[in-house]
């Protein structure tokens, strides 16, 4: 598949959301499931650093995604390479490997975090075992790739709307319900301890792989300028369902730290009916929306590869294959290690692996690429 190029200012301006949120959804698709969509995350790398530490990580994550994402962007525009295998073949040569191997480690990982958050949702709400609430996510993601790129961001329109529009009810509930206590949460700790600079880093490193993860989802972009805006806005929109998250869980600071669910807690003290429900569905959505992005990264991936072999895509049979042997190996690690259990255990591992082979050389490398490219451009057209 060849990406589009420059298209007239008309076309372009009806293909802003394309353009410049498209991206910056896609991003928060891959990084709100699992954890962050129950809390689990929040708990696990803010909560340490008490109320205002944790929102202080929060904006230097959030600074660190806008940053990488836009020179990720940016690059991948200048390229015209939307897909990790061959973005990393130009970004590293050789190293690109060391990549490949995070990569899958990542993706097996937050697979089976999405599974073990399913599971735990099925057992909670409706008495499932949690096998079956791993097995239903994973037969909805799979149909759900199988509809290609166009049904990727069909699904990326719906469900973003379903999640913006629940974690708004959400906190607006909270302040009402809970209102006095968050703010006593808030005033508890009023000096910042130092656990916000390592929680805001190693959350940062670990997610922002997401920016490689929907590389597939930047064809709309025209030039550098579009790349440069829908990364500077991607940081924002993935943290801000989270940012309104945090605020609500500081109502039972810190005992909520200690919760596999704290979404669920949450729900709990608030009583609102027909909320946990709602809740439920919408995280449902965030684990479909996120496994998604995850899956079809490596159909693509796979797609690309068969392509520049034999001259075919990958097809509806194929995406199939690949991404039910993917799921199945997942929702088995799911089924023996819990949520908590997969979160502290492998995420800060992974956010040294993606800073040594993902941000430091997109930061670096690649920027540097870019001057030089803009260098060589400007003394051709110079007179």
């Amino acid at each position: 598949m060849t990406a589009p190029g420059p298209t007239s200012g008309a076309a372009g301006g009806r293909n802003w959301f394309g353009r410049f949120l498209l991206p910056g959804l896609a991003l928060k698709g891959v990084i709100i499931g699992g954890g962050y969509a129950t809390g689990r995350e929040l708990a696990e790398f803010f909560s340490p650093a008490g109320p205002l530490g944790g929102l202080l990580a929060m904006l230097l994550a959030t600074l660190v995604w806008s940053a990488v994402a836009a020179s990720t962007f940016a690059l991948a525009q200048h390229w015209q390479l939307y897909d990790y295998r061959r973005f990393f073949r130009r970004l590293l040569g050789r190293g690109w490997l060391l990549f490949e191997g995070a990569y899958l480690l990542f993706v097996v990982l937050i697979l089976a975090v999405f599974g073990a958050a399913a599971g735990e949702i099925a057992s909670q709400t409706l008495g499932w075992p949690a096998a079956a609430g791993s097995l239903a996510l994973a037969a909805v993601i799979l149909l759900a790739t199988v509809a290609g790129e166009t049904g990727v961001e069909r699904l990326l329109r719906h469900a973003s709307a379903l999640i913006y529009g629940t974690y708004l009810l959400f906190i607006l509930f909270a302040l009402v319900r809970l209102g006095d206590r968050i703010l006593a949460g808030l005033a508890s700790q009023p000096a910042v301890t130092p656990a916000w600079l390592p929680g805001g880093i190693t959350y940062a490193a670990y997610n922002i792989v997401g920016a490689v993860i929907i590389l597939p989802m930047l064809r709309h972009l025209r030039d550098r300028r579009d790349a440069v805006v829908a990364g500077a806005l991607a940081g924002p929109m993935a943290m801000l369902p989270a940012m309104l998250f945090f605020l609500a869980m500081l109502a039972f600071h810190p005992e909520i730290a200690n919760e596999p669910l704290p979404s669920a807690f949450l729900l709990e003290q608030m009583a609102v009916p027909g909320l946990a429900l709602l809740f439920q569905i919408m995280i449902f959505a965030a684990l479909v929306e996120s496994g998604v992005g995850a899956v079809h990264a490596i159909n693509e991936r796979v797609s690309g590869t068969l392509e520049a072999g034999v001259g075919r895509p990958l097809g509806t049979g194929g995406r199939l294959l690949v991404g039910g042997l993917v799921l199945a190996g997942c929702m088995m690690v799911a089924g023996r290690l819990g949520l908590v259990e997969l979160i502290a255990s492998g995420y800060r591992l992974l956010a040294g692996i993606f800073l040594a082979v993902f941000v430091l050389p997109v930061l670096t490398l690649g920027l540097a690429r870019l001057r030089r490219a803009d260098r060589a451009t400007a003394m051709e057209t110079s007179p």
